[in-house]
């Protein structure tokens, strides 16, 4: 067997376990703990939810640093280093007191997201499966997408029997005890340098990718996708009451939507395997727009809104690997971490900025009639750039004698 074909086989359900921790204590958690907190903090919502949003924020801002990090040296030592930080600022949350020190928490726990969600995982993958890390990528994604299903209602039992408190300590020991070893285990970072050093003659490095012009439109695409989904998010289950559906309704509706994520998924590596990653890309880039208008019908239409939370599920759930996949496709694997870590910044900043603006354009446009108007035609404009700016990078034929088919 040639070093091609020796694929740790327990790497990608070890990460997948590790995302759903990660995502589950420094993201989901806080959407059922938050008010507890507001409550015994005596503060506002808003600034309850802006500590949550600098997370993101720094998150997003560090993601090319640490793509660069994967890069030169793997992800043991970031990964590793990431976890304990993500368990120690945890436990800290578990202590606090005032807003001035949850702001800082927030802040450390943004730089443990960078480190050890999504982006640096899918680094991984791509140094390791290298002609297979489309699937690699999609599968850890199918992990991924469980973790709000096992989250929520897990974080709800821990509140009700132990309180806010005890809960965040109870993450933080579920991060050093699950996570860590898994992230101890990744290949050693001489292995890594040793491959890099290999293909470093034909590799294609950051810099030459940001005199690209075309990097910004498909990054403007992607960052205006993810945009309009974040900003649906939390304003949907009030968009379907204000068209007039049912709370019970509403919520059947809003809760399709994660297992649509995970079926988009499993389309993706299934029926759209012999797809390029922009293919499928503008598949799922032009769901949101249309899904979205779909919000007109009659509340009554019950079909009609199965079918929004359908398209809108799998567009998304379909566009993480795609955010995931196409730098290596575009420009090659040797400087992956770094390009996609250049993406994912605004994209991150976006899904922390989505609320807020949809919330403007609810004040602007009179109402979310409006707003849905809006949301949609963004969504269109990032479905036509994205169709545009993959066009001419792949006409354009960017050098890289290491990209590999899908």
């Amino acid at each position: 067997m040639d070093a091609a074909t020796r694929k740790p086989i327990w790497l990608i359900p070890s990460l997948g376990l590790t995302q759903i921790v990660g995502w589950g204590s420094m993201f989901y958690a806080y959407g059922v703990l938050m008010q507890p907190m507001q409550m015994e903090l005596q503060t506002s919502k808003p600034v309850i939810v802006g500590a949550y949003s600098l997370a993101l924020l720094i998150s997003g801002l560090l993601s090319t640093l640490a793509g660069s990090i994967i890069d030169r040296v793997g992800g043991r030592l970031l990964m590793g280093a990431g976890t304990v930080l993500a368990a120690l600022m945890l436990a800290l949350l578990s202590t606090v007191h005032d807003v001035t020190s949850l702001y800082l928490i927030w802040a450390g726990i943004g730089v443990a997201m960078s480190a050890t969600l999504y982006q640096p995982a899918f680094a991984v993958l791509t140094q390791i499966f290298e002609g297979g890390f489309r699937r690699a990528i999609t599968m850890l994604t199918l992990f991924g997408g469980f973790a709000s299903t096992v989250a929520w209602p897990l974080t709800q039992w821990l509140l009700e029997h132990y309180g806010w408190r005890e809960t965040w300590m109870i993450y933080a020991v579920a991060n050093l005890a699950i996570c860590l070893p898994i992230h101890a285990l990744l290949p050693r970072a001489a292995s890594i340098k040793a491959k890099a050093k290999e293909r470093a003659a034909d590799g294609i490095s950051l810099a030459a990718v940001l005199r690209e012009p075309g990097f910004y439109l498909i990054t403007a695409a992607v960052t205006l996708n993810a945009l309009v989904f974040s900003a649906m998010s939390l304003h949907l289950i009030s968009i379907l009451h204000d068209r007039g559906m049912p709370a019970y309704y509403a919520a059947g509706i809003g809760a399709m939507i994660g297992p649509m994520q995970v079926l988009g998924r499993v389309l993706e590596t299934t029926l759209g395997k012999k797809a390029t990653t922009r293919q499928i890309g503008l598949i799922a880039i032009s769901l949101l727009p249309a899904a979205l208008m779909l919000l007109f019908a009659p509340a009554t239409w019950l079909i009609v809104y199965g079918l929004f939370a359908a398209m809108y599920g799998i567009g998304n759930g379909v566009m993480t690997i795609v955010r995931g996949t196409l730098p290596a496709e575009l420009y090659g694997r040797e400087a992956y971490g770094a390009i996609s870590g250049a993406m994912a910044t605004p994209v991150t900043i976006a899904f922390a900025a989505g609320p807020s603006v949809a919330a403007f354009l609810y004040t602007l446009g009179g109402g979310y009639p409006g707003a849905i108007i809006a949301l949609a035609g963004i969504a269109t404009l990032g479905a036509v750039l994205f169709f545009y700016a993959t066009a001419r990078l792949l006409s354009k034929s960017i050098p890289s004698p290491t990209r590999t088919p899908s």
